[in-house]
């Protein structure tokens, strides 16, 4: 079995697997090579960097990163907070399930993106429009995932607050959004990258600035050098996006228990376990060891 590689190593590893596809990806256009993909179509790493340099020098570049940012960041929120309320409202009343389950089910396989023609006739501005898009785009992943996670929770949680005394917002707050938390970020993590994915359409279609505009009026000028620029920027937006969704659902749930698996071997927690004092069927049952009988 190999050893785990080190983090540095990791990272190393991470870095040369990027230098090695932007390596082929300078051969094989430098070269020309025109084989079943015409490659000779595309412009070279070099073409992209020097249009990257170019655009970084001017304001539009920015202008653009901003705008896109501004959209996607309020249509993900607001797709965050509506997802989440009627997914919990869906899967914790029979009413609101007979109620809306049947018009979510029907609106949620229409793409976002063919709601542009909807979003220009029911708002006066494109900027609205465009926002209303991304947050469709997102809503539906964090319904979806948010009344599962709901709907998953073992009963025994919410009767324990019961017999304290709790009520329906105790239980709420104490047990339902703690618990679903997992599959909420889950859906969380899917619904900012489809959003990133409809907001860039939606600014090609109908937007005035932005990356996906930019990188639209690129392509109808055939300058491929920034269009290459557009989608770059767009990779590295959504990344980091991501990876903030993710790092927060962490921070958020790091009261659950995590394995760290190394290399294959036994893992770290259930090696720390087998030294520890036998735990009787009740106790992990979730009562307390000093009320045991």
């Amino acid at each position: 079995m190999s050893r785990p590689l080190p983090k540095a190593g990791r990272y190393a590893l991470r870095a040369a697997s990027l230098a090695i596809a932007l390596g082929v990806w300078q051969l094989l256009t430098s070269l020309d090579i025109d084989l079943w993909l015409r490659f000779s179509q595309f412009p070279t790493v070099t073409d992209v960097a020097s249009a990257f340099a170019d655009r970084l020098s001017g304001p539009d570049y920015w202008t653009d990163l901003t705008d896109s940012l501004t959209r996607i960041l309020t249509g993900f929120l607001l797709a965050a907070v509506l997802g989440v309320a009627t997914g919990v409202l869906v899967a914790r009343s029979r009413l609101a399930e007979d109620l809306l389950g049947p018009l979510l089910e029907v609106l949620r396989p229409i793409p976002a993106i063919a709601l542009v023609p909807v979003a220009i006739l029911l708002f006066p501005s494109n900027e609205q429009g465009i926002v209303f898009i991304t947050c469709t785009a997102a809503y539906f992943p964090v319904l979806v995932s948010t009344r599962h996670a709901v709907r998953a929770l073992t009963p025994v949680w919410e009767e324990a607050v019961l017999t304290m005394g709790g009520g329906r917002w105790r239980i709420l707050a104490s047990v339902v959004l703690p618990g679903a938390l997992p599959g909420i970020f889950g859906g969380l993590s899917v619904g900012i990258g489809v959003s990133w994915i409809c907001v860039i359409s939606a600014e090609m279609i109908s937007g005035q600035y932005g990356v996906g505009y930019r990188t639209w009026q690129d392509y109808t000028v055939v300058d491929y050098a920034g269009v290459f620029v557009g989608m770059v920027t767009i990779g590295v937006l959504g990344w980091l996006t991501s990876t903030a969704v993710e790092l927060l659902g962490r921070r958020l749930t790091r009261w659950l228990p995590r394995t760290s698996y190394a290399g294959g071997r036994t893992p770290r927690r259930a090696r720390d376990t087998r030294s520890a004092v036998p735990v009787s069927p009740r106790a992990k049952e979730g009562i307390p060891h000093d009320q045991l009988v």
